[in-house]
């Protein structure tokens, strides 16, 4: 997700490579990141630390070893950064403003179609967050896609349903392209059919701004082929499938805050 931000970002201009620098432990990936983007990069988490901007693009599991190490740089007592953007699913704002005191923190939980400029992005303020800088938040994250503001209160049902959602997309699609060859159609025709399927009817309910039965019911006949697929569909609990997986990632993403 970080690269993914990162691309966007130097892609669309909101930020010259030579204004980023990137802390990367591993030499390989440093390199890389340096050659693909011209960034500049470094081992040392305290020198990206000092910064205007942070974003912490971590494993939340590695969360107290990466703001241990910043608190014994100075970063607490220090005027920089002076935004901390953190997109770690689960970790709350409390957390983060213990972690940097004083700092203006604003919690984001973008997800992954972020890497083709297709991203939904939620963020949240923290305490010490002013207008501007959830201006700023704000204009990274549409370089990658739409962004809401929601209450930290529901940033983890955020996470169970658009952090997560990508996946569960992906499992239907494959589903669908399985389906297809089960009647019979090769799996490379089966495949764009149900990823244009998928794709353009996300594009007819979001310009038509239709309520998703509305459209169900558009393309449902009296006794045609569309009931007899959709009868079947919640003869086998698609709809509930669907909530329940959003209800289990949303308390995986309380956990994880706790």
């Amino acid at each position: 997700m970080g690269e993914a931000l990162i691309s966007r970002l130097i892609g669309s201009g909101v930020f010259s490579p030579q204004d980023v620098l990137i802390s990367e432990p591993l030499p390989e990936r440093q390199q890389y990141l340096a050659t693909m983007y011209g960034v500049q990069v470094t081992a040392d988490n305290g020198t990206a630390a000092n910064a205007e901007i942070l974003m912490l693009a971590i494993k939340p599991q590695l969360f107290e070893l990466v703001t241990n190490q910043l608190a014994q740089g100075g970063v607490q007592t220090s005027e920089a950064p002076r935004l901390v953007l953190s997109i770690l699913a689960g970790t709350p704002i409390a957390k983060l403003e213990t972690a940097f005191p004083g700092k203006a923190v604003i919690r984001a939980m973008p997800n992954t179609p972020a890497t083709v400029g297709a991203g939904m992005t939620a963020i949240a303020p923290g305490n010490h967050a002013k207008p501007e800088d959830l201006e700023v938040a704000q204009q990274i994250f549409e370089a990658v896609g739409e962004v809401v503001q929601v209450p930290e209160t529901m940033m983890d049902a955020v996470t169970g349903l658009s952090g997560s959602g990508p996946g569960y997309i992906a499992l239907v699609v494959e589903a669908l392209i399985d389906g297809g060859v089960a009647t019979g159609l090769p799996r490379a025709i089966a495949t764009k059919l149900a990823i244009q399927t998928v794709k353009g009817t996300a594009q007819l309910l979001q310009e038509k701004q239709l309520h998703p039965a509305v459209l169900k019911d558009q393309v449902t006949s009296p006794g045609g082929t569309t009931i007899a697929g959709i009868a079947q569909l919640e003869l086998v609990g698609l709809r509930s499938a669907l909530i329940e997986a959003v209800r289990a990632a949303y308390q995986r993403s309380r956990e994880l805050g706790q």
